[in-house]
Formats: C-alpha cells, structure tokens, sequence
C-alpha cells in the first residue's frame, strides 16, 4: 500500500488520547491511510465498516459501558489493555460519537474513524467532543504524490513543506519534460486514476467516481430533494472555474434562489467537491461564498464536466497543491489587479504558462503594496528569471 504524505502528518498522533477524524472527497483513500495506521498501532485493534449495517448492532446497545466490554472481547484485550478501534464511513451511524467521547473519557480507547463529508462530520462531532479530537482532511494525491505512486519518487521524499518543496524541487524538475505533469493535470489526483495507465480507463473511473458523488453523498443530505438543480450548478460552475462568484447571476441562471444557491454552494465545499478561495484582506472582514472564487478539488472531475483552457487548468492544479501548505486567498483591487494566490498571508504566487519579466515586477510591485516579502511566479515553462518556481514543485 502506496503511502501518503498526511499519513506521517498523522503517525505521530496515535499515542494521543484524542480521536483521529480523517475526511475528504469519496476514493481519495480515506480507507487505506485508516488501514496503514492500524498496523502502526503498536498493540491490538479491531475494524468496522458503517456502510455494512451489521457493522453499527455492536454500537446500538444504550449502555455504553456494555459497548466496551464487547470491544475489549472483540479485540481479546487484558484488563485496562488500551487498544485502537478503527471506524470507516461513520456518517452512516451519527450517534456514534457520543459512544467515541464515553469510550475516550472512561476508558482510553483509541479511535480513527474516516468520513466522507465535512459538511456531515461539523453537526456530527458535538462541541462535547472539542478537544477529544484530531481532523485531517485527506485530498487528492498532490504531485510529489502522483510521482510517488509512479514510482518517481521515493516514500522518504513525501512530507516537506513548502519552503523546503521550493529549495529542492530541482531534483526532478527533468521528470516534467516528459508527459507527466500533463497527465496529472488532464486526469487529476485520485490514486486509482493515478495508478491507471490506461486513458480511456482512467475516464471511466473519473466518472464513476462522479457517479458515485451523486448516489452516497447526495443521499446522505436528506434536505437536498433535487438532484437536477444540483447537477445543473456543477455544469454551470464548470466554466466558472477560477474566477469569483457571482451568486445572484448564478442563481439566475439556475431559477432559485440565492439562499438555496448558497446552501449548494455549501454542500459541495462540504463534500470536497470545491474549492471556495477567499479575497485575502488585511483586516477583519465577513467573507461569503458571493466574494470567493472557485476550483473544482480535482482538475480530473473538471475536465469531465467542462472544457477548459490550460491557462485554467494549471490555476486548478495549482491551487489543488497548495492547499496541502496552508491556507489560501486571492487579491483582487476593485478589479484592476491581481494575485492569484497568497498562501499562509505571507507568499505571493501568480500563475502563468509562461512568465515574462513584466508580469515578475507587477507582482513584486503589488506584494510589496501588501508588505508580502515572498513572491514567486509559477511557470509552466522553464524560463530564466528570479522568483521564478516550477508547478511541479510539491
């Protein structure tokens, strides 16, 4: 099993008394790193899977202290043996964690449990459990990832940060003269697209995963009704990828309203499925999704639901890596100019196919109006300027 750079993000964290709540989009391998984990485990554990019902009868007896003597049966632990119980898909049974804090706080079980929703796991994790509890958010493979799973990369070269990411990625900038950076951008990041070799193939996952996104998690959302308004917004957030949202146009266009274009817009940040990229401002402002500009998660499930210019497409791509070092916004001054990214409020990054020496001044001239000291433009093409960095950096 091909590891992930979130899986030693996470190793250290497994003594901890707290649970570890590991969430992000469907099969972006939630339940392989929850695999990997167990057998880090240094004693016994034991496994349930909430998409089977059978799973949830040991968890539905109302005396929790009976819960624990079944575990500690299930698993053959000694007496105050502390041991790890792993739980997948734990939307399916909410009232779980209320048996997850009884079971931290009376008896030191260890949990990591996976679920395939943010937008599920905020009202499922109650403010009881604040401080009992580790989220990670796992995505879609980032590039270092990508050329890992390809063999390109070696598993002690996964995890550095971004800064670390810039000094080194000189050692492997030969690798993006080949066809794999293309590739990644075209088909994305989830790992069984990734481990394909096959285009058409590789396609046909993309949509079944799309798929998939429709029949589990739009079940799962019990006030959504129609799944045609739904599927209607995504083809019509296609061609708005990278740019700000307009919500009363967008609502327009759909025939809702806004409150319910905002509650979709919700959802799919919720569900992984979008990006929403905040304006950066240095004060203390309310940001709506109407101010926000968007990405599709995956530049694979873009390119399935609309055609895109490789402009675009690299912003995508771009903007999906670096969510793996931190938070992100966008400048905009009142639409006469731009950055692309600022990453952490300290870096800032535009995105070009092909970087010039005036669009290097622009930028050093607009983040030093910002007081941001780092700046860098990201080519797609080797060029020879300063603060000049390469997409396949991470």
């Amino acid at each position: 099993m091909l590891k992930r750079s979130l899986y030693y993000t996470i190793l250290p964290q497994l003594e901890h008394k707290n649970a570890i709540v590991i969430t992000g989009m469907r099969q972006v391998g939630k339940t392989t790193l929850m695999k990997q984990l167990s057998l880090a485990w240094k004693g016994k554990y034991t496994w349930f899977d909430f998409d089977n019902p059978l799973d949830t009868l040991l968890f539905e007896n109302k005396d929790y202290n009976a819960i624990y003597e079944e575990l500690k049966r299930v698993v053959k632990a000694e007496k105050d043996e502390r041991f790890l119980v792993c739980i997948d898909e734990i939307q399916n049974f909410p009232e779980i964690t209320k048996i997850i804090k009884y079971l931290i706080d009376h008896y030191h079980v260890k949990f990591i449990v996976t679920g395939s929703s943010n937008y599920y796991l905020r009202n499922l994790f109650p403010e009881s459990l604040s401080g009992r509890k580790f989220l990670f958010v796992l995505n879609p493979l980032n590039y270092r990832e990508f050329l890992h799973f390809n063999g390109l990369l070696p598993e002690d070269q996964l995890h550095c940060s971004f800064n670390e990411a810039l000094k080194n990625y000189s050692d492997y900038k030969i690798i993006q003269q080949s066809k794999l950076y293309n590739e990644y951008m075209e088909f994305g990041g989830f790992p069984e697209v990734a481990l394909t070799k096959d285009y058409d193939t590789k396609n046909l996952i993309l949509k079944n995963i799309f798929a998939s996104f429709f029949e589990k998690d739009i079940k799962t959302f019990n006030e959504l009704k129609d799944v045609k308004e739904l599927r209607d917004l995504i083809l019509l957030l296609g061609p708005r990828n990278g740019n700000i949202l307009d919500v009363t146009r967008l609502a327009s266009e759909l025939g809702i309203n806004r409150v319910k274009t905002y509650n979709y817009l919700e959802f799919l940040e919720g569900t992984f499925f979008i990006r929403l990229i905040p304006k950066y401002t240095q004060s203390i402002e309310r940001s709506i999704a109407g101010g926000k500009k968007i990405y599709f998660s995956d530049s694979g499930i873009l390119n399935l639901v609309t055609k895109t210019s490789p402009g675009q497409l690299l912003e995508t791509t771009v903007a999906n890596q670096l969510v793996n070092h931190g938070t992100l916004a966008f400048y905009n001054k009142r639409n006469t100019a731009e950055i692309d990214f600022i990453l952490n409020n300290e870096i800032a990054l535009e995105v070009k196919q092909k970087a010039i020496e005036p669009d290097l001044n622009k930028l050093k001239k607009l983040a030093q109006s910002l007081k941001i000291e780092q700046y860098y433009i990201i080519s797609n093409t080797k060029v020879e300027l300063d603060r000049v960095v390469y997409p396949w950096y991470s």
